[in-house]
């Protein structure tokens, strides 16, 4: 026998505040070029809340297997590579949009609303702190080819590093068509790092980096 679902104001309502929490959280990673963006989070928010009512209204109560889809919406978001992952911060909002799209739907606006504002607070102001730690605490993997195999001037690149007030960890030391390479983890100051790679720019050494 088919599910009636006739619709009401209150089911609207869920409606319209589950598209208004999904742009609000959508605007901040479509401002950033992020993969998931406006209408995608928009979309994420607004199917969770439907999915959510038509549970309830079928006597389930708040369908779990929602955080089930949702994980493979996420992983698809997410990029590694050989230095890095990308990615993790978009599929965390596609997450939490939809458990607020499950919140709406459950008829908790109040949470819903103060989870959004959180989110938001999150990403915009927590991103400044990031930026400032990042700025004075610059992470960054150096990798160097050199003109020849001669030690020595691995020795020198490393004597630079430290003279630029610069961490650093030697993490591979390669030979290659007669020339040296070596990847080099550094860790300063960023405006300490620019000066250094207005050095190596300069060094006669150094073959490219």
């Amino acid at each position: 026998m088919p599910l009636e679902f006739n619709i009401g104001a209150h089911d609207l309502i869920k409606i319209g505040i589950a598209v208004l929490c999904g742009a609000l959280l959508g605007f901040e990673r479509q401002y950033k070029n992020k993969t998931a963006g406006f209408r995608t989070i928009i979309l994420i928010c607004l199917g969770s809340t439907i999915f959510t009512m038509i549970a309830q209204r079928a006597g389930q109560g708040v369908n779990i297997n929602i955080v089930t889809g949702i994980g493979f919406i996420g992983a698809g978001v997410i990029f590694k590579d050989s230095i890095s992952v990308n990615g993790l911060t978009t599929a965390a909002v596609i997450w939490t949009s939809a458990a607020i799209g499950m919140t709406i739907g459950s008829g908790n606006y109040t949470l819903a609303i103060i989870s959004t504002v959180l989110t938001l607070l999150v990403l915009i102001l927590f991103q400044l702190f990031e930026n400032y730690l990042d700025k004075i605490h610059h992470e960054k993997l150096l990798f160097v080819v050199f003109n020849s195999t001669n030690f020595d001037d691995l020795l020198m690149l490393e004597d630079i590093i430290t003279k630029h007030k610069i961490k650093f960890q030697r993490r591979l030391v390669t030979k290659k068509e007669g020339c040296m390479q070596a990847a080099i983890f550094i860790l300063g100051h960023k405006k300490n790092i620019a000066k250094l790679d207005e050095k190596l720019l300069n060094m006669p050494e150094i073959k490219a980096f």
